[in-house]
């Protein structure tokens, strides 16, 4: 059994624990840090029927990105973390781009090509929301949501 573990399931007593980890003997997993672009907004041709390709909808889509961006801080390094102008600017050229008829299309669009440009992410979350969908009852969005992890 590892000293993380032992520390995590309680196999040390407390004042052990509290030893272990002021010596540094024992290293805490790196926490990830995370920042989220919420609602960035957009009317675009994308649809499953062809009047919505026609006359557009409107979109939200939201993306949380995770990584090690405090290293960033000290440069003022926008290669080191989370670049949000480049990932709206990808986001808008998918947006923008070529009709769709599946909301999950656009999705996995925007998020394979973020994880392509940007390698500082760990994690990312992509959230692509049409608000208003052509359903009975009336909704106020129907969206998907996707993960990619390094």
């Amino acid at each position: 059994m590892t000293e993380l573990s032992a520390l995590l399931f309680g196999y040390h007593s407390g004042k052990a624990n509290y030893d272990l980890l002021r010596s540094n003997q024992l290293q805490m997993p790196s926490l990830l840090d995370r920042i989220r672009l919420n609602s960035l907004s957009f009317r675009a041709p994308h649809g499953y029927y062809e009047s919505e390709r026609e006359k557009g909808n409107d979109f939200e889509v939201d993306l949380e990105a995770s990584g090690h961006f405090r290293g960033s801080v000290n440069e003022d390094d926008l290669k080191a973390t989370f670049d949000y102008e480049k990932a709206t600017a990808i986001t808008a050229e998918v947006m923008n781009g070529p009709s769709e008829k599946l909301i999950e299309t656009l999705c996995l669009q925007i998020g394979e090509r973020l994880m392509e440009a940007m390698p500082t992410l760990n994690h990312l979350n992509v959230t692509v929301r049409k608000l208003n969908p052509p359903v009975n009852p009336p909704a106020a969005s129907a969206e998907v949501i996707m993960e990619w992890k390094r």
